[in-house]
């Protein structure tokens, strides 16, 4: 099976089932890490100790599951399983469900309902915002989350097939779990935070070109780009976040209530504030630089004659 072949069979295979609703992969692995962290990141240890014992748990985790994948990879019926790695690895169709099920409540006016199903898809804490806010964190997620559950996936999988994009799932789990500045985690999950940012830089860039590119505001979320990215913690999520609120016309950021306190974050983009619809059509946005990428991915595979 050519990649251009899978990549395609494994965006329908995403559309059509979406995630597993029980045993996914992802999830056993969060459980491991989450009971890894605890075992190892405890006592009296000294930042240094707390860094080496996160880094050797980061390559614990991630290292044999990439292995094993390339491994097989190579056998005889190994399209298939890199298929299902793929698969597995995209969160498309799950992306677009998790944000319709803030969408709707919102649209028929239950704030309430559409807090907790936010609560569900962000770490902030949705009972202090209003419609406006829950609209806007949504929003942010599924332009964050559109870069790392499908367009880093799809750019990994080109790169270096189902290992590549097993290897950029795992990691960006880490840093979801282990990469929060908390002074619990600030040491341990350093290498994880470090190894999420280099495996998303370059698909990040491409993902803030394609929200550009599909949108009817192709100069003004390249301004965007070009001009607040910057200002955003991190070095990956400013550059989508400020191509996506400037594609949709939309102001995002300002103070974000979270469990431990209200952090203020800077404003991206510029226009209008949030709502349902805005939801709707950045999960569009997504979409279609998704179907781009399918395009131009298959024929690329297939002008280099596709890879087994």
């Amino acid at each position: 099976m050519t990649a251009a072949a899978l990549l395609i069979a494994g965006w329908l295979l995403d559309a059509a089932l979406g995630e597993p609703r029980r045993h996914h992969p992802l999830g056993a692995f969060g459980r491991l890490a989450a009971g890894l962290e605890g075992r190892l990141n405890r006592g009296h240890r000294t930042p240094a100790t707390r860094r080496l014992l996160g880094a050797g748990a980061a390559g614990l985790l991630i290292v044999p599951p990439v292995l094993l994948t390339a491994g097989l990879a190579r056998l005889p019926l190994g399209g298939l399983a890199e298929l299902a790695v793929l698969y597995l690895c995209l969160g498309g169709r799950g992306l677009r469900e998790h944000a319709e099920a803030v969408a709707a409540p919102l649209r028929a006016g239950d704030l309430d309902a559409a807090r907790r199903a936010l609560g569900a898809l962000v770490s902030r804490d949705p009972r202090a915002l209003d419609a406006s806010g829950v609209a806007a964190a949504t929003t942010e997620s599924v332009l964050e989350n559109g870069n790392d559950a499908v367009f880093a996936t799809l750019f990994w999988f080109l790169v270096a097939g189902a290992p590549g994009a097993l290897a950029h799932r795992l990691a960006n789990t880490l840093d979801a779990m282990w990469g929060y500045r908390s002074p619990r985690l600030r040491d341990f999950g350093r290498t994880a935070a470090h190894l999420d940012d280099l495996l998303g830089w370059l698909p990040a860039r491409l993902t803030a070109l394609t929200y550009a590119a599909m949108s009817r505001r192709p100069r003004a979320a390249w301004r965007c780009l070009r001009t607040q990215a910057r200002r955003w913690p991190g070095p990956n999520p400013g550059a989508v976040l400020a191509a996506g609120a400037g594609a949709l016309g939309v102001t995002l950021g300002g103070p974000t209530p979270y469990p431990g306190g209200v952090r203020q974050r800077p404003h991206l983009g510029g226009g209008a504030t949030a709502g349902a619809a805005t939801i709707a059509q950045a999960t569009a946005l997504v979409q279609r630089g998704a179907l781009l990428w399918l395009a131009v991915g298959a024929a690329t595979a297939i002008a280099a004659g596709g890879v087994p």
